[in-house]
């Protein structure tokens, strides 16, 4: 299953007995469209529950997402019998990041999602730190036109 949509909450990790953590998210998807009979634009939202068992992934989750971030998730549809505090059985379907199958790309701009640049995280993901070196300087050698290098003879 893939998805692209927004966080409706913070992240919510948790530690499960065996000392994994677990990242839970809310990611709400939207589509739109115009109504032929009258004209007007409606909206419909679908929200979906995500669990990423990657440690990684959590990581980058705990980190970097917050309510509002836009997010690609791919992972495996997961439908689950549990019951309530009544006693009734339930079911819930969600979208499940094991270990080592599922992705997450965060999408959106700097500070998407409401994150701040003081808020910590030693400075990764800003524009100035990427790249982790020493800033460009401007190429050295000769200025020759790109044209200059298109005269060769290739047979197709």
């Amino acid at each position: 299953v893939i998805l692209v949509g927004n966080l409706g909450r913070d992240p919510e990790i948790r530690t499960l007995n065996s000392g994994d953590r677990v990242a839970n998210l809310r990611i709400a998807t939207s589509e739109t469209w115009r109504d032929k009979a009258t004209g007007e634009r409606k909206e419909k939202t679908e929200w979906h529950q995500v669990v990423i068992f990657n440690d990684n992934l959590v990581k980058v989750a705990e980190s970097y997402l917050r309510k509002g971030s836009t997010v690609y998730i791919e992972g495996s549809l997961q439908t689950r019998k549990y019951t309530d505090a009544q006693g009734v059985e339930k079911f819930s379907t969600e979208v499940v990041l094991q270990k080592f199958r599922g992705e997450l790309t965060m999408l959106g701009g700097r500070n998407q999602g409401g994150d701040s640049d003081d808020a910590g995280g030693g400075g990764y993901g800003r524009s100035s730190d990427f790249g982790g070196g020493a800033p460009r300087a401007a190429a050295s050698g000769p200025k020759e036109s790109f044209s200059a290098d298109l005269d060769d003879e290739i047979p197709f």
